[in-house]
């Protein structure tokens, strides 16, 4: 389960960082997104994976899951897509302004 989990942040963060390096606006704003993806994946696995164990400790219970890496990344899920609405509406305003949808405002080659 853990090679699972360290195998999957590894790819989200790979094609975030990937996305994040092109050039265009859509590009960038999927690689945030994935990238903030892995980091959520990084912060809950922080708390230790407890598959079928109790949020909170209870009386006779010795095994249980970590609530605050949970509330953790729900407040960035949030935050995450506050920020991606907001980068979504800059890209569109600046694609309005510049008529071009590259990161610097400037019409490049198109790959």
């Amino acid at each position: 389960m853990e090679l699972l989990l360290a195998s999957g942040i590894g790819v989200l963060t790979t094609a975030g960082v990937w996305l994040l390096l092109r050039a265009r606006t859509f590009p960038v704003m999927l690689g945030m997104t994935l990238l903030s993806y892995a980091v959520n994946l990084f912060i809950f696995s922080m708390g230790r994976l407890a598959v079928g164990a109790p949020p909170v400790l209870r009386e006779g219970v010795e095994r249980y899951a970590d609530p605050l890496p949970q509330a953790l990344v729900l407040t960035a899920i949030v935050i995450a897509f506050g920020m991606t609405a907001l980068l979504l509406a800059l890209s569109v305003r600046m694609g309005y302004d510049t008529g071009t949808d590259h990161v610097d405002g400037r019409a490049g080659p198109h790959r």
